[in-house]
């Protein structure tokens, strides 16, 4: 979600963007938080072991678990934040991820007893804008989000075709179904999401990115 607006010191430049230690810092805890949260959250057993009460999921499930949060979750997450970074540095802004920790750790404590709700954090950024610029900036993000669930849909198809399993399929799958949601919900016309800047912005960029997002998102829900 893109956020208010606030000053950031750089001190060091990643593919042409600038980044505070901070910044860094937060979105490396997001991440890990991000892949903890629906690792608790993806798989029961694992829950129990935290509660002492031991079954018997191994720790190469874990691990494989939490490797494929990291790459679905996390990426998706982290990719749709920088590209609100991205447009917003691009019309002049100073911007910066800021993690909210509070919700990620309420993020891995509802992992941990099977409810998950996350929103780790925004985009804040300074300067002057017009309200298509906020706009487009919004507006990134869940399109990035489609655009990743594309880059997922090619080896999901062929995995499906082909009837392979595991690690890759899994990777495919859920980052499929994940970059979709994310896209979904964040085009909802509400709260600080991303939809209800771009339908402040222009209704007919709203309807063309939020129905297919929002639909695709839902499908994604109950069919993947």
């Amino acid at each position: 979600m893109a956020g208010r607006r606030q000053r950031t010191t750089a001190d060091r430049t990643i593919g042409g963007l600038s980044f505070s230690q901070r910044e860094l810092r937060d979105l490396l805890v997001a991440w890990l938080a991000l892949g903890l949260a629906f690792t608790f959250f993806l798989e029961r057993e694992f829950r129990r072991i935290v509660f002492l009460q031991f079954g018997g999921l191994s720790t190469g499930e874990i691990l494989s678990t939490f490797a494929v949060s990291l790459l679905t979750v996390g990426v998706g997450f982290l990719l749709h934040e920088l590209a609100h970074k991205v447009v917003a540095v691009r019309f002049g802004q100073i911007a910066a991820f800021q993690a909210d920790y509070r919700m990620l750790g309420f993020a891995v404590l509802g992992g941990l007893v099977g409810f998950l709700f996350a929103a780790p954090g925004a985009v804040v950024h300074r300067g002057r804008l017009t309200a298509k610029q906020h706009g487009l900036i919004a507006v990134a993000g869940p399109v990035t989000n489609l655009a990743l669930a594309v880059v997922f849909l090619v080896p999901f198809v062929a995995a499906l075709l082909s009837g392979t399993g595991g690690f890759l399929w899994e990777v495919a799958r859920m980052g499929l179904q994940i970059n979709l949601l994310l896209a979904g919900f964040n085009m909802l016309p509400f709260g600080p999401l991303d939809g209800r800047t771009v339908r402040e912005w222009s209704t007919p960029v709203f309807l063309a990115v939020a129905v297919p997002s929002i639909l695709l998102g839902v499908g994604a829900l109950f069919v993947l």
